[in-house]
């Protein structure tokens, strides 16, 4: 089984996430942010992967609780999902463009957590409610809870496409990596373990 399912309930927010690598279960996303909904499931369609995200949160404050729980809760399902990595081929190389925009991204979906981020979003909030530095800070949760080393670099004049391109290429990426390997069964590391 290659599914993970995790829910993360505070006083700012509460937020569910499953997730299936083999994308049995289609794509469906609800943050009450439209912008947020677009890119998650922009990342989900192109990763294809089941990814199912309910998250409520005190938007009335801002979107930071919202979209850093919600990394943090997909981080812990994908995980999961990834259990021991047994079969899988760990690592990835991704770009994709978007209009003039273009992300890339590496990924090492290896049991350390760390983000490499390189981005040049402007000022102004993307889809008129997320900071740009917030998307990084949305990736890092993402990465440190799931065990995922990805190095991304995002460029663009349109902060919107920017965006969308990286979104995606972290789902193409991760299908990639997680991506059954037919040459192996056993766990992708010289340790034997993740």
């Amino acid at each position: 089984m290659r599914t993970g399912r995790y829910r993360r309930t505070t006083k700012e927010t509460d937020i569910s996430v499953s997730i299936d690598l083999d994308g049995e279960k289609g794509v469906s996303v609800a943050t009450n942010m439209p912008f947020f909904d677009h890119m998650l499931t922009a990342m989900g369609r192109h990763g294809a992967i089941g990814l199912e995200v309910q998250a409520e949160g005190d938007l009335a404050i801002d979107s930071h609780h919202t979209v850093e729980d919600t990394g943090i809760v997909l981080g812990t399902a994908l995980k999961e999902a990834i259990g021991d990595g047994r079969g899988i081929r760990r690592f990835a190389h991704t770009a994709v463009p978007m209009d003039e925009a273009i992300a890339t991204i590496t990924l090492d979906c290896g049991g350390r957590g760390y983000l490499v981020w390189e981005d040049a979003f402007s000022d102004m909030p993307l889809g008129g409610a997320i900071p740009g530095n917030l998307i990084e800070h949305f990736f890092y949760s993402l990465c440190t809870h799931a065990g995922i080393t990805a190095h991304i670099s995002v460029r663009g004049a349109n902060d919107h496409h920017a965006c969308e391109a990286a979104f995606k290429a972290f789902g193409v990426a991760l299908r990639s990596a997680t991506a059954r390997d037919e040459k192996r069964n056993d766990i992708p590391s010289t340790k034997g373990v993740l």
